[in-house]
């Protein structure tokens, strides 16, 4: 038990180090930046469509009136000289660059525009409830995948200097666990931007310590579901572990960000169980990638 102590003390004070390189300021420039989205229409019903798409009447008054002030039809006296995003209506004539609204399937709008511009997918999840949702969605498979990566990665030195391009250097962290802890702090950070709520360790200080909590609560259920994995299973539970350890995680900030409440302990638990499948298959397919050789990892693993 003294043993177990001290090493959780030494790991906690890993994570403790580590975090203090951590800058939410970086996230908040970040989130916001100033952007402004021009729409293109040939009618007002097609322009009012696409507004109320971007911007849900289920949004509070405040909200929307916050993201109409970026959101200018083209014909607009006062629109600016340019615009940091262009959506035109299907069948109208466009310039390259510009993106065209899928009027039966919007949401294929947004996964375009974040694919082409990942640089504005903080200021515009802040304004735009179908930009959030997708943003969102993205910070938590990308950081649960390079948690995934990461517990990979130090298992296989030998591929780290070609496939781990993650924001810090391993030899920065003793610890498995400290690396996995101080991602979920970043995500945070990223999730809370998203949700247009405050970014910072004081006003965040609930959600971080619950991630520093849960870096040794999981844990115990890891261990329980590592044990029916096959004697040789090896790399691939691992990575599982820190995949759906860091899922659970994010859905939680998610919830708690866009409803207010949290996961109960029996939602948790049933996430997590479904979060390690899915980190066994993407573990599985990176393992796949390293082992033949490609030098790069998918960029979709879980498809």
């Amino acid at each position: 038990m003294e043993v177990r102590k001290a090493v959780s003390q030494h790991i906690f004070r890993q994570v403790w180090s580590a975090i203090s390189h951590l800058n939410p300021k970086d996230v908040r420039t970040m989130s916001e930046r100033n952007v402004s989205v021009g729409l293109y229409a040939s009618n007002d019903q097609t322009f009012s469509q696409m507004e109320t798409f971007l911007c849900p009447e289920a949004m509070s008054r405040e909200r929307r009136l916050q993201g109409f002030q970026h959101i200018y039809r083209a014909c607009d006296s006062d629109r600016p000289a340019r615009f940091d995003i262009e959506i035109y209506e299907e069948g109208v004539r466009r310039p390259r660059g510009t993106f065209v609204y899928h009027s039966a399937a919007p949401d294929v709008t947004v996964g375009e525009i974040l694919s082409a511009r990942d640089d504005l997918a903080l200021p515009l999840a802040r304004l735009s409830t179908p930009f959030r949702n997708q943003v969102s969605e993205k910070v938590i498979h990308e950081i649960s995948r390079e948690n995934a990566l990461f517990s990979l990665a130090t298992a296989l030195p030998d591929i780290v200097p070609n496939v781990l391009q993650l924001p810090w250097a391993i030899g920065e962290f003793a610890s498995d666990t400290a690396f996995l802890t101080v991602n979920q702090v970043r995500m945070a950070f990223l999730l809370a931007a998203a949700s247009d709520r405050v970014i910072g360790y004081s006003e965040q200080r609930g959600e971080i310590g619950s991630i520093l909590a849960g870096a040794f609560g999981w844990r115990a259920i890891a261990r329980e579901l590592a044990g029916k994995i096959p004697f040789g299973g090896g790399l691939i539970p691992k990575a599982a572990i820190a995949y759906a350890g860091t899922y659970v995680a994010g859905r939680v900030l998610e919830r708690l960000y866009h409803e207010g409440y949290e996961f109960s302990r029996s939602e948790r638990r049933l996430a997590y169980e479904s979060a390690f499948e899915k980190g066994k298959r993407v573990a599985g397919e990176l393992i796949q990638a390293f082992r033949a050789g490609r030098g790069a990892a998918p960029e979709n693993p879980a498809g």
